[in-house]
């Protein structure tokens, strides 16, 4: 792991500890709030696995050694203050010991005209409708018309989307765009493919490209 930064100059509080947002590195839903000192960061960083300090058991804390649900970091940032940490990874299994993704699972307020949205949030209402179908749901009567529909809607959706750009109609191709990003995504789920599978594929690409353009410039 590339690290540039002295975490000895980190603000610790009187306890030596350093609140740790852990955050999903493809969702980015927040997992969790845990705490570090110096030696769990270095163990982080080490072992490039989540190491916590347990206020209540008073000891180092490796995430997912006894149930399996390591997680693997991606990158730790400081805050402007240097007195907290974000830390993103990506997750062997679910984050809370209660066995949800996330810990953070209680609402107790929302907008109500503000609506909170993910993809992640989508495929898994997409996921619901699949096993329990809701009567007069389309999306429902998409998976239950089977491979074939879907397959003519996200053609037909691909259709629209190349008309609405050719005409050079933003609103129209956004519209259009997202139509087709709903039917992909119940291919997706019909198809048993993940958003995590998406990520990683596109991750990998990435890291390609990265190197040919390395190897071009030293050409």
């Amino acid at each position: 792991m590339n690290c540039n930064f002295d975490i000895e100059k980190l603000k610790y509080d009187e306890k030596g500890l350093i609140p740790a947002i852990v955050v999903d590195n493809i969702t980015k839903e927040v997992l969790t709030l845990a705490y570090m000192n110096k030696e769990s960061l270095k163990t982080s960083i080490e072992k490039e696995l989540t190491c916590f300090w347990s206020r209540s058991r008073n000891e180092l804390w490796l995430k997912g050694e006894t149930s399996g649900n390591y997680q693997h970091i991606v990158s730790i940032t400081a805050d402007c203050d240097f007195d907290a940490l974000t830390v993103v990874v990506e997750k062997d299994g679910p984050a809370c010991h209660m066995g949800t993704e996330s810990c953070f699972t209680n609402c107790l307020c929302s907008s109500d005209t503000l609506q909170e949205f993910s993809l992640s949030a989508l495929m898994n209402l997409l996921i619901g409708r699949k096993k329990e179908k809701k009567e007069g749901s389309y999306t429902t009567y998409l998976f239950e018309k089977g491979l074939d529909k879907i397959l003519k809607k996200v053609g037909e959706e691909c259709t629209e989307v190349i008309i609405a750009a050719k005409a050079e109609d933003k609103k129209e191709t956004i519209y259009e765009i997202a139509d087709l990003c709903y039917h992909v995504m119940v291919l997706m789920v019909q198809s048993g493919i993940t958003i995590e599978d998406i990520h990683r594929e596109l991750a990998s690409r990435n890291v390609i490209d990265h190197k040919v353009k390395q190897e071009k410039m030293t050409k």
